[in-house]
Parts: structure tokens; sequence; C-alpha cells
């Protein structure tokens, strides 16, 4: 009986470390990824973007720490803190969100004045699909808060969909061409998805070595990142889609 409470213990203690863990590379990805194109132009003063831009970045680091700080808590056994500090949680993920679709409103309406609103546009599709299930995944890890097996993984396949950007700042970094001008191509945002998407092979793996499986939550929702990262790119192509994105365009006036 104590060599299973032990086991079981001991367990216990690797997920947290390793919830951990993961929640430290997330904070290394995000600040690390936009280093380049982003804090060093900010620190040398070649930056140039609206506020709303700067905003949004300091929302989605901000997110980015209070997340591992939360993690830090509970592999800490500090439960009752973490849980305490939630309603601060859902309120900045709601401001971040909100961030998202004011900067990509405000991206959108500058690409339009240069001349690359199609470009855009097509573009967006990236960001604004992302977006509702990011939100669909922070919703079902807040309604699950008492299910904590399920709360932790959807926060980290939530977490795993965010480190997209961060990532594909990196591939802009090394492969953009010289000179390039307007937005990419759709499909370049799959190179950075899959490498994000490593991520979460990695807690699979996790979770076959201490579970024996791997939880639905990586399999289904899985899938379904996976799903919503490859049918974005044939999804703006499509008349249907530059409808939406002129749609949603019009609402930054």
């Amino acid at each position: 009986m104590n060599a299973t409470v032990a086991s079981v213990s001991g367990v216990r203690s690797e997920s947290r470390n390793f919830y951990l863990w993961m929640a430290g590379a997330f904070l290394l990805i995000a600040f690390g990824g936009f280093t380049p194109t982003y804090w060093a132009k900010v620190a040398t003063g070649t930056f140039h973007g609206e506020p709303i831009i700067h905003i949004h970045g300091m929302l989605l680091f901000t997110w980015t720490c209070f997340f591992f700080v939360q993690t830090a808590l509970v592999a800490s056994g500090r439960t009752l803190d973490h849980r305490a500090w939630g309603l601060a949680g859902i309120s900045l993920f709601s401001v971040m969100m909100c961030s998202i679709l004011v900067g990509e409103a405000t991206v959108l309406t500058r690409s339009e004045m240069l001349g690359f609103g199609d470009a855009a546009r097509r573009f967006a599709a990236v960001t604004l699909c992302a977006w509702p299930l990011m939100a669909v995944i922070f919703t079902l890890a807040i309604v699950n808060i008492r299910k904590p097996e399920v709360h932790k993984r959807m926060m980290l396949l939530l977490m795993i969909g965010i480190m997209t950007p961060a990532i594909a700042r990196v591939f802009i970094t090394l492969f953009a061409p010289p000179g390039l001008a307007g937005p990419p191509p759709t499909f370049v945002s799959i190179p950075p998805a899959l490498v994000a998407d490593l991520l979460l092979v990695v807690a699979i793996v996790h979770d076959w070595r201490t579970r024996g499986r791997p939880h639905p939550v990586y399999i289904y929702g899985g899938l379904v990142l996976v799903a919503e990262q490859v049918l974005a790119v044939p999804l703006s192509a499509t008349a249907t889609w530059m409808h939406i994105a002129k749609a949603f365009q019009s609402l930054a006036g």
C-alpha cells in the first residue's frame, strides 16, 4: 500500500514539474521568437507600429508570464492561490483576445493604404480562423476547472496554439527574402504551426509515459488544432473568405 501511494505521489510530482517546464518553454518561445522583429527593434527605436500593436504585445507577453506563475503555484502545491487568481486570468485573457481583433483590423487598414489589401485579407485567415478556436479551448478549460486533468491539458493546448506567431517570427528572420513587401502567402503559416505542434507531441509522450495512454484532450483537441491550421490556407483563397475579411475590416471604419 505504501509503495502504491509513493508511486502515485511520484507521478503527480513529475506531472507538476512537466507542466512547469512546458510553461517555461512557452515563456522562452514567446520572448525569444519576438526578439528579432519586436523587442530588439523597440529597444533600438526602430520599430514603427500603431499603439494597439504595442498594447497587444504587452498583453500577450503578460498572459504568458501569468500562465507560468499560475503553473508554478500548482507545482508548489499552492492550488488555492492558483484558483484565487483565476478571475484575473479570465479578465486578462479576454482583454488579450479583444486586442487581437483590434490589432488585426488595424493591420488590414494599414495594408489597404499601402496597396496590399487583398494579400492582407487572405493572410488574415491565419489569425481570424485561430481566434474562435482559442476562445472555445479557453472556455472549455474554464468550464472544466473542477476537473484538473482536463483543465490543465486544455490550457496547455491553448498555449501551444498561441505559440505559432512567435515561432513564425523566427522563420521570418531566417528565411524571408530581403526586401519582402506586404503580407506573405498564407501557406507560409504551416511550417511554424507544425513546429508549435511538436510541443503537443511532447505532451502526448509525457501522458503515454505517466498514464499509459494520451489523454482525449490531446487526441481530439490536437486533431482540431491541426485541422484549423491546415484548413485556413485553402479557405483564405475563396471568395467567401474575402467577403468575410472585408466585412471584418469594415468594422474598423
